[in-house]
């Protein structure tokens, strides 16, 4: 059943921060960061960070902060992760990177309440795991660089979505692999929105795959982060 009422909206962001909070706070988050530019704090400017949709429930730990946004659906579902966000201290927008909405979303990103942008390229309706062509052409407009964001959990239940959402099993290891950032040239025409698209497509899925060999090996690598050091 979709809940549309705003008060219905509100109660169920309320009840799920909160059981979200106890549920991703039990997990071991630890961090592989590839380049220096790409850590959050020592980038100077903004970037664009890529993750897959179905590892949403990821950066509500680590990522939510003063200098995040998430790009947000303006479906009826986006609203309910809107609250969920805000439970959690974090900031959205609420657009679309598909075709006709990009450049609407462009002026907002533009105004951005923040430095850094969340992205999941293959949102909101997929197909899973294949970057659509709407970040790219965001980022070949607003000069921001992209990073490929690589989550894993150590073990999860699958949800029955599109998406196969991660549901991860408590007191677990968690891992994020973030790659070196990757500039897109400016207002790139039709073939070279799709060289890069393949580019990054190639990127994400090694990061991933990367995340999810460290979270599944028995001892944690010795070059990764934790999260209490970040």
């Amino acid at each position: 059943m979709k809940i549309s009422h705003p008060i219905a909206i509100k109660t169920a962001s309320l009840l799920g921060s909160w059981v979200l909070r106890l549920w991703l706070n039990t997990a071991d988050y630890w961090f592989d960061i590839q380049d220096r530019e790409s850590a959050p704090r020592f980038s100077e400017k903004g970037s664009i960070y890529l993750f897959w949709h179905e590892m949403m429930l990821f950066p509500l730990i680590t990522h939510c902060g003063p200098d995040f946004s998430i790009l947000v659906s303006r479906h009826r579902d986006g609203e309910l992760i809107t609250q969920i966000m805000r439970m959690f201290k974090g900031k959205t927008v609420r657009g679309s990177t598909s075709r006709g909405a990009v450049g609407s979303l462009l002026e907002m990103i533009r105004n951005r309440p923040t430095k850094h942008l969340g992205i999941t390229p293959d949102g909101p309706r997929g197909p899973r795991r294949v970057m659509q062509a709407g970040s790219i052409y965001l980022a070949s407009r607003s000069g921001l660089p992209l990073i490929p964001v690589g989550f894993a959990f150590e073990g999860c239940w699958r949800a029955g979505s599109w998406d196969k959402m991660a549901l991860p099993k408590p007191f677990r290891r968690a891992v994020c692999v973030v790659a070196a950032p990757i500039t897109v040239p400016d207002r790139l025409d039709r073939d070279g929105i799709e060289e890069y698209r393949l580019k990054v497509q190639t990127e994400m899925d090694r990061v991933q795959t990367r995340a999810e060999k460290l979270a599944a090996e028995a001892k944690v690598d010795r070059r990764l982060t934790p999260l209490c050091r970040l």
